[in-house]
């Protein structure tokens, strides 16, 4: 028995990477193969993807903070390719949606 039909689950960019930043194809792959195992189930899964494997924040005083804002959610589109790539290969529906 599914206790829950749908679920919301927010990843750490930090967990597609090997802990060195940047997205590492294994952890990705791993995480994929986690999330179509829920999914094969039954349940409808919304995944929302940080991006702090690549940006952590504002790092420089001197920079913009709009950009260095720009920065992150560019970091979190990327992440989220990368899984929607993984997904796909593995033959689970998903789509990518960003602002």
């Amino acid at each position: 028995m599914i206790a829950y039909k749908r679920v919301l689950l927010k990843v750490s960019g930090e967990a597609l990477s090997d802990g060195a930043g940047g997205i590492n194809g294994e952890s990705v792959k791993k995480l994929a193969q986690q999330l179509k195992e829920v999914a094969d189930c039954g349940v409808q899964l919304g995944v929302v993807v940080g991006g702090g494997n690549f940006w952590r924040g504002r790092t420089s005083t001197d920079m913009d903070r709009a950009t260095a804002d720009y920065i992150g959610m560019l970091a979190t589109v990327m992440n989220g390719l990368a899984l929607s790539d993984s997904l796909t290969a593995l033959g689970a529906a998903n789509k990518v949606m960003s602002s």
